[in-house]
């Protein structure tokens, strides 16, 4: 079982930048699409970003975080990352890791991704 392990949320002011971790298993690493979701109370589970592992191609973002998210890769690490800067209080939600062990990203859809993390709480203040 893949278990993707997330770290790096927090609480900081409008305005403000975190940047999210997300460790998974070498060989998981090594093909697969990597993704960000985020679920605010209340609301559907909605995907961030993705890329596709080791390679970095098939960068793809939400509309509503495009210019503000970053997500990269350190191969190294086996690690997927998440710079989020010039947040806002509607960018407030858990935050999830998923990834699908396949080649290529086709999806910001949930229900393509395998496995999943416990997530990561970010919180926004105006």
């Amino acid at each position: 079982q893949v278990q993707p392990v997330e770290s790096g949320g927090g609480s900081v002011q409008a305005g403000g930048s975190l940047r999210l971790s997300c460790v998974v298993p070498e060989y998981v690493h090594n093909s697969a699409c990597m993704a960000w979701f985020r679920q605010a109370p209340g609301k559907e589970r909605e995907g961030v970003a993705h890329i596709y592992s080791p390679i970095g191609r098939d960068a793809r973002y939400a509309d509503s975080v495009k210019g503000r998210f970053t997500i990269s890769l350190d191969n190294a690490k086996a690690t997927t990352f998440l710079q989020m800067n010039s947040l806002r209080p509607e960018d407030s939600a858990m935050y999830y890791c998923a990834t699908a062990p396949r080649v290529g990203c086709i999806s910001l859809n949930p229900s393509r991704y395998d496995y999943w993390g416990q997530g990561t709480q970010v919180t926004v203040s105006s």
